[in-house]
């Protein structure tokens, strides 16, 4: 970016306050934010008549407040398709963890808790046979289901519409209209639908309650898709076998009763963390940047 265009770096990395934010937007044409900067309409509203783009660097931009944006006649990018093998790797990666209690046996190691094999020694449950239910199938869905195939899951899912009968033939997937009856008959749940104010709490103490109680939930999604307190009640009653978290509600805060849990495996918000999908998520946002210079339609305009 700085070889093509005139830029300010947030050098240091961190999440910017919504005063930093303001005066960033004062003066810019085009703002460059990640999941960390909140957009609220108090800041759009701060930028001057210059900014026309926010090319954000990352898929979801429920960070952005939309209406205020559009108000304002600023458009919005983002970055799809370079990070979905990332993200469905990490879901992946939980399922296993949380079901083989991979965390909690390394946990065992470090403080010296293992004293040997024996037969009931640790023992979790395997994947092949069971009931896959994902909520979401889009291209990180389908990502999950491609991947789940290979360890003997039995793909379900759930989604607004119906996808492609080519993938679902391909994916020996099943289709559920209502989401309500999928999930009493999952064994894993894998979330992986957008977060906007239809999904906020989608999973909310009720719902989790239609989860049988042998089952594993798992979110790579956002975090406020799920009610975390809820969530946290029904692991430590026993109302759900296990969990697998890479994101959280009030991210960077956890539920503080998640981390006495062994039955849950938490991540600090890995799902795109590869040299690959960064460096892709990246180019993207170049990409729609320059495409927005030379007045050109943007390639990833979500609004």
């Amino acid at each position: 970016m700085s070889s093509r265009f005139n830029v300010r770096l947030n050098a240091d990395d961190r999440p910017m306050s919504a005063a930093a934010l303001k005066s960033a937007v004062e003066t810019a044409d085009i703002l460059v934010p990640t999941v960390t900067d909140r957009l609220s309409r108090d800041v759009i509203e701060a930028a001057g008549q210059r900014l026309k783009l926010i090319a954000n660097f990352g898929v979801g931009y429920n960070h952005i407040d939309v209406a205020a944006a559009a108000a304002r006649g600023i458009a919005i990018t983002n970055t799809p398709g370079v990070l979905t093998d990332a993200t469905a790797d990490i879901a992946m990666t939980l399922m296993l963890a949380v079901t083989r209690r991979a965390f909690e046996g390394a946990k065992l190691i470090e403080t010296g808790g293992f004293t040997g094999w024996c037969p009931t020694w640790m023992m979790g449950v395997g994947l092949r046979g069971r009931k896959l239910g994902i909520v979401g199938m889009g291209r990180i869905g389908e990502a999950v289901a491609r991947r789940s195939c290979g360890f003997g899951l039995e793909i379900h899912y759930h989604n607004r519409t119906r996808v492609l009968p080519a993938v679902e033939q391909e994916l020996s997937a099943t289709y559920w209209p209502e989401l309500d009856a999928m999930l009493p008959q999952m064994d894993i749940v894998s979330i992986n639908c957008p977060y906007n104010p239809n999904t906020r709490h989608l999973f909310s103490a009720e719902r989790l309650a239609r989860i049988k109680p042998s089952a594993f939930l798992i979110n790579t999604a956002r975090g406020e898709i799920v009610d975390e307190a809820a969530l946290a009640n029904a692991l430590a009653s026993g109302r759900l076998a296990g969990a697998g978290l890479d994101v959280f509600e009030h991210e960077p805060k956890v539920e503080a009763k998640l981390l006495t849990l062994k039955n849950v495996v938490l991540l600090p918000h890995l799902g795109s963390s590869t040299i690959e999908a960064r460096t892709g998520m990246g180019h993207k946002v170049i990409a729609n940047i320059a495409a927005f210079i030379a007045g050109e339609p943007l390639p990833d305009r979500v609004a």
